[in-house]
Order: C-alpha cells, then structure tokens, then sequence
C-alpha cells in the first residue's frame, strides 16, 4: 500500500492544474475525467517545444520545419496505431474526437451502404454522437433503427440482441464503456455475434480505451472511435481506426486538401488512406500532444491504471451509499469503470454539483449527452463522480463527506 501511495503521489505532481486552490485553502478535487481528463506536464512540455521549435505545416513542404513536423505527425500516428494494436498506422485517421470519427464512418461508409429497408442496431446507453448521426441518415435514407435495452442492473439484454441479430442488420454500433452507468459491455462477444450475421461494429471507445486495455486485433472490431482530451492529450484530436479494406471501399468524408492525388477542374483523384480521410490542415500540435500521452500511459501502464480505478471505484461504491438519500446507477464495481452517476432525493444535480463546487471538488452534472438513457432511468439528469489514475481514495472519502454537506443544506 505504501508504495501504491507513493506512486499516486508522484504522479499527482505530473499534472500542475492538480495544484491548483478553487479558493484560498481549497484544493481542488478533480472528479470530472470522463468529461475530460487533465494534461501531465509531459504532454505539456512536448506540444510547446513543438510549437517553438519544429513547427510546420505537413506533407507539402521539403524544408527542414515542414520535414520535423511531418516526421513527429506520423510518429504520433504509430504510437495511436502500437497502442490500440492496429496492424498498421495507415488504418487510424486522425479527426476532431470521437463525434467527428463517428459521423466520418455514417456518412461515408453509411451513406454508401445503407439504404430503406436496411437495418442498424444501437443500445439504449449511446452517447448523442452515436445516436444522431445515425438518426440524421436514417431520417434521409429509411433504413431502420433498433436498440439493445439496458436492464435495471445496468447491462445491456444479450437476449433481446440475440433476437434483433436474427434481423439481419447491416451494422451494430455501440458503446464499450457507458459514460453514465460506467458499464463495460461485452465488446468481443457483441462484436461477434454481429459478424455472424454479416454485420459490421462500430465502437464507441471515447471512455474505454483511456482507461482499459483495448487491442482492436483481439476485439475483431471494424470501426472504433475514441478522443485525446479522455486520455491525457489535448482536445481537437480524436482517432477512428478501422479495417483496411473498409477504409479503401469508402468514398472521401471530406473534400479539400491532403485527401487528394490530382485534380482536374471536374474531377478529382482520392488519395491513399489514411489520408484520404484528412483533408486540410490537421491539428498537428494535437497529435503530436495525444502520443506524448500515450507514451505517459504506457510509461504507467494500462493494466496498473485499470487496477487502479477499479480498486477506487468499488470504494466510491461502498463510500456513497453510505451516505442517506443517495441512489447509485450502474452495475457493480467488478461490471464498471470508474464512473458512478447518482441521485439525492431532494437535491437537484446541479445543486449538488454546485455545493460540491464550493468544497474545491468538481463533478459533472447533467443528462451527459445521453438523455435517452436518463429518461429509461426516469430521471432528468443525474450527478456523476468519474475518477482516473490521479485520483486518491482520500478524495472519495471528502465527496462522501462533502455529500453530507447537501443533506444539511436541503434538510434530507
């Protein structure tokens, strides 16, 4: 145990924003990671010693900047395509997050091959970036949408999938890790059940590969999206990775720069993926940030991270109940991330989040870009406390304590 402390101790000083008062003598308490994650000072020092010393556009250029900032753009993408085990780097596209990777496979490999009649499988715990963008299409193209119910433990019904598959569905998108329940869904095992019925998967990563072990070879996936700023990098970079002989079948998701071979005045040549898909100027700084993080996470270690927030998570479980009035979602800790959404009877989430606020501890409260999920819990939002490698048990310990502070206030 002493040595668990002083490892979280050391990396505690990696992220200076950790540091920080709220207020004079209140430190803050970042419980809010799958919002967004906070940046070590690695991360930190090599996007600006990129910006000021090798800073240049891509691809086009043979001068010594243009050169450095290719050769450390394209070292990012190996180290995105090493760490997710991709079997090559020419399959991870480089987008904006996970929304943007989501809407690149609708819109491209969707709108080529869905059509009235068709149908798509989702979950009833999608985020909106995996629920609109297939609603934008469907409502274009009349294909169909179905979804794989989430029972009252918090998974999802494989029964009722097991019947929905028999429809024969073109694709089944869903979310490895819920960003509210924090249920780790079977991912594997729903990937091949999909293929059986010659459906293709998109998985939605955006809270599983920052936290969990995620090799795209073992899971047999064919799309996963996720996002830089959930795991240590920066925003405005997110990674689709997909199977090669999807990203060759489907046509441009954008048109411009980059994504091209030759251009005629009437027509136009794509270029070879990956950078088919990455027209104009990408954030170059931000890629550059995302592999300086995962290089941090590596350094750490993905099995100790998921160890680590599954030791915290089963003490937030065991912590908040404690506490009168405070009803957990989800499954049980050994079914989860480190995420736990819960309710105060009495006290909306947004006043809990304030009073919280006060005490230098932030959460997230809201429906969190899943209201379809909180209406079937028949809620209007929830309050969640999401934890990642820097957070203690000492800090589950004050939001348990602090919620005490919420009984007082509305006299629960």
């Amino acid at each position: 145990m002493k040595n668990e402390q002083m490892d979280l101790v050391h990396i505690k000083a990696d992220f200076p924003i950790l540091n920080r008062e709220i207020k004079p003598g209140v430190p803050i308490i970042y419980l809010d990671s799958a919002a967004t994650s906070q940046k070590p000072v690695q991360v930190l020092r090599e996007m600006d010693d990129f910006n000021t010393n090798s800073y240049a556009n891509i691809h086009r250029g043979i001068h010594t900047l243009a050169e450095e900032a290719t050769q450390k753009y394209e070292l990012a993408r190996n180290k995105v395509s090493v760490f997710i085990g991709s079997p090559s780097p020419k399959q991870v596209i480089f987008t904006r997050n996970t929304t943007e990777s989501i809407n690149l496979v609708v819109q491209s490999w969707g709108r080529k091959n869905l059509s009235s009649g068709d149908l798509v499988i989702l979950t009833e715990m999608e985020h909106h970036s995996n629920l609109v963008p297939w609603q934008m299409l469907a409502e274009e193209k009349g294909f169909r949408l179905e979804f794989i119910p989430v029972m009252e433990n918090g998974l999802l019904d494989l029964d009722v999938y097991l019947d929905l598959i028999n429809l024969e569905p073109k694709a089944v998108g869903f979310t490895h890790m819920s960003n509210v329940l924090g249920t780790i869904n079977p991912a594997k095992e729903i990937i091949q059940i999909a293929h059986e019925a010659g459906a293709i998967t998109i998985v939605d990563g955006a809270q599983s590969v920052p936290h969990l072990p995620v090799n795209v070879q073992e899971l047999d996936a064919d799309f996963l999206a996720f996002s830089g700023h959930k795991m240590c990098g920066p925003s405005g970079i997110g990674i689709l990775y997909a199977k090669k002989e999807l990203l060759q079948s489907m046509p441009p998701f954008l048109g411009g720069g980059d994504m091209i071979k030759r251009v005629e005045l009437t027509s136009f040549t794509a270029n070879e993926i990956p950078y088919k898909f990455e027209a104009g100027t990408p954030a170059i700084t931000e890629a550059i940030g995302l592999g300086a993080a995962m290089d941090y996470l590596n350094s750490i270690g993905m099995d100790k991270i998921a160890d680590h927030e599954q030791a915290i998570v089963s003490y937030a479980l065991e912590r908040l109940v404690e506490v009168p009035g405070v009803e957990i979602y989800g499954p049980e800790a050994a079914k989860k991330g480190a995420v736990v959404s819960f309710s105060m009877a009495s006290a909306h989430p947004h006043d809990i989040s304030q009073i919280l606020d006060n005490q230098g501890i932030a959460i997230r409260a809201g429906h969190h870009c899943a209201m379809p999920l909180h209406k079937k819990l028949k809620l209007p939002a929830s309050a969640r406390a999401s934890f990642y490698l820097y957070n203690s048990k000492e800090e589950v310990d004050q939001l348990a304590d602090s919620l005490y502070s919420v009984l007082d206030i509305f006299g629960i």
